[in-house]
């Protein structure tokens, strides 16, 4: 559903990358803003969307780095509810995916621990508390996306990874059968997660993409 959000804004990012903002990126604040408090809150609120927007921002422009420093053209990022994606204008060859899909969670973790490292060291409040929650918000995006399920960066690597260990065909079985394990359990986890510590993800990974992996490889 977000992927098909129409993009309502565009602006030239770095190495003059086109960069659209989807129509359905209105629904983060609308999610996690609380409308009802005070102004303190609802700034502090608002600067955790703004925090995250960036760090996703940020995470795709790595991406990008990773395309251009090959030779891939990039033909945009999109940014939009459901999270963002580097669209490539050709494909790579299995060598540029990898430093491709890896940089943008190199991003992140470049983040976590440098803000991590330096709030410990601020006075003030305000400050420490914005420095906290970049390497938070960070290092959760860093892990997610590292996670070994498809259409995550971390499947694509854990696939690409394999195909450096065996054949295409065995790569893509094994690649299926984490990916299922991984999407099969994602729901108890998810919802583990939700009533130990109040967040949920508005994100689930495909049983069926994984499936059709396994069976696919295992046919060819």
């Amino acid at each position: 559903m977000f992927l098909g959000s129409s993009p309502i804004y565009e602006f030239r990012g770095p190495w003059s990358v086109p960069v659209q903002i989807g129509s359905s990126i209105v629904l983060l604040p609308l999610i996690l803003i609380d409308f009802g408090g005070d102004a303190r809150s609802m700034a502090f609120d608002l600067a955790f969307v703004g925090i995250l927007l960036v760090s996703i921002f940020l995470h795709e422009l790595g991406h990008a780095w990773g395309c251009l420093i090959q030779g891939v053209p990039v033909r945009r990022i999109m940014l939009y509810g459901g999270g963002g994606f580097c669209e490539r204008s050709r494909s790579a060859t299995r060598y540029e995916q990898e430093l491709i899909v890896a940089m943008g969670p190199i991003v992140n973790l470049f983040l976590w621990a440098s803000a991590g490292l330096i709030a410990p060291f601020v006075q003030d409040p305000e400050m420490a508390w914005l420095l906290w929650t970049i390497s938070s918000v960070n290092g959760f995006l860093a892990v997610l996306n590292l996670l070994p399920v498809s259409p995550l960066d971390g499947g694509k690597l854990f696939a690409l990874g394999m195909r450096r260990l065996f054949d295409a065909r065995v790569a893509m079985i094994i690649s299926g059968v984490v990916g299922l394990a991984c999407a099969v359990l994602w729901v108890p986890l998810m919802l583990y997660g939700f009533i130990e510590f109040g967040f949920i993800l508005f994100f689930l990974p495909s049983v069926l993409l994984h499936w059709r992996m396994l069976t696919d490889a295992r046919e060819a």
